[in-house]
């Protein structure tokens, strides 16, 4: 027997190439491109002279054994090029959470005011795979890219899903022309008699996850997808998709090359999302104590952002009586109702109180008929001020955070 085995022991591994495609791909659909995967037979059990120290490969792609080098800095991945790079550091440094880089092409800066957080700038899809495989602990990427690639992995915790700016969303798009031209809904689009085993509906996307899943939930089963580099739009003039699955803003981009979004195919909205490792938050302390952090930073500017202070005079037989009349209009009920302090004066060599100073938040869209409605009920002397932190006694978030942990 152990001459039979001798010649397998003593042959090196085989490498097996394969074709990596999880959906169909038609022939007119050659100009995309496809992703190629080998995959290789490792042995199990090496030898004594060879070293099992994790290669430089391995380690950037977040395959090591991280418990074999432990870390104490805690890691935050954020974007690293476009506007979605841009607004993050914007509102870091409104959150008094400025990023410093000593040199821009460096992809690891630091948060002074965060002494045990390195920021690591990465592609957002990286970062999203870095933070399932142990090498990031928070991260910020749009919802989409999360939805993309995290696949809905329990190993992600949303901690904050609304950080107000890269707003778009993942939507189905299809030619306004030929026999498209009548068609204005996804459920007419599945209707479509020309959809078969044999011609299914051609669609260009790079959300590959997403765009299958979308379709088996609303009941399109003749489908392919392909993936293409570059501007998808340009793919049902060219013959070579029928529809596109894509990010839309504006929306302009589409209707310049002819196409229109469908009642129902939107498949998701996004927006900048703050998200981290469950295994991190949940087995060092240090993590989920920075997380709060800056989990109240970001809430305390974004519920701040778009609310002014407004001071005002008014002349009131007391507090009680002040408070009545502002209470009676609606707009100026403030957040948990206004500030109401005398304002003393000296008549006659005595000090009295006939005048009230009131403080209110209100928000940037009522603020004139606000500033109206004090005036037309004795308000004078309005001073306005912009807020830069609104900081409540526990943020919602935080609780609900805690709930999704089991904490």
């Amino acid at each position: 027997m152990a001459t039979m085995l001798q010649p397998f022991l003593q042959q090196p591994p085989s490498l097996t190439p394969f074709l990596h495609a999880k959906t169909p791909i038609s022939e007119s659909s050659s100009r995309f491109s496809l992703k190629f995967g080998i995959f290789a037979c490792r042995q199990t059990s090496p030898s004594p002279s060879v070293s099992t120290s994790p290669s430089p490969m391995d380690v950037v792609n977040g395959n090591a054994d991280l418990n074999s080098a432990p870390r104490s800095q805690i890691r935050l991945g954020l974007p690293s090029k476009g506007r979605m790079a841009s607004d993050t550091l914007d509102l870091l440094k409104d959150c008094q959470l400025s990023v410093r880089q000593v040199n821009p092409r460096q992809y690891v800066a630091q948060i002074p005011q965060l002494s045990n957080v390195e920021v690591w700038f990465q592609r957002p899809k990286d970062i999203v795979r870095k933070l399932l495989s142990g090498d990031l602990d928070l991260g910020i990427v749009g919802f989409d890219t999360l939805s993309e690639y995290g696949q809905g992995s329990k190993d992600l915790v949303m901690v904050h899903d609304a950080l107000d700016y890269g707003e778009c969303h993942l939507s189905l798009a299809i030619p306004k022309y030929g026999i498209f031209e009548n068609i204005n809904s996804l459920k007419e689009l599945a209707a479509m008699p020309q959809w078969t085993e044999d011609k299914p509906l051609r669609v260009a996307t790079g959300f590959t996850y997403l765009g299958p899943k979308f379709m088996r939930e609303n009941g399109l089963k003749h489908v392919t997808f392909s993936t293409a580099d570059g501007a998808l739009e340009a793919a049902p003039a060219m013959g070579i998709a029928d529809a596109i699955l894509d990010l839309v803003s504006s929306g302009t981009t589409l209707r310049e090359n002819n196409l229109k979004e469908i009642e129902g195919g939107i498949v998701l909205q996004s927006q900048a999302v703050l998200v981290a490792s469950r295994k991190s938050l949940i087995q060092r302390d240090d993590v989920l104590d920075t997380t709060h952090e800056i989990l109240e930073r970001f809430e305390a500017h974004l519920r701040a952002a778009g609310q002014f202070t407004v001071t005002a005079n008014m002349r009131g037989k007391s507090a009680e009586d002040v408070a009545q009349r502002i209470l009676g209009q609606s707009s100026l009920s403030g957040l948990q109702g206004p500030t109401i302090s005398p304002v003393f004066c000296k008549r006659n060599g005595k000090v009295s109180a006939d005048y009230y100073a009131i403080v209110i938040c209100v928000p940037k869209k009522a603020l004139y008929t606000s500033v109206k409605q004090l005036r037309a009920i004795g308000g004078s002397g309005v001073l306005i001020s912009p807020l830069t932190y609104i900081f409540d006694e526990e943020t919602p978030r935080w609780r609900e955070l805690l709930t999704k942990l089991g904490l």
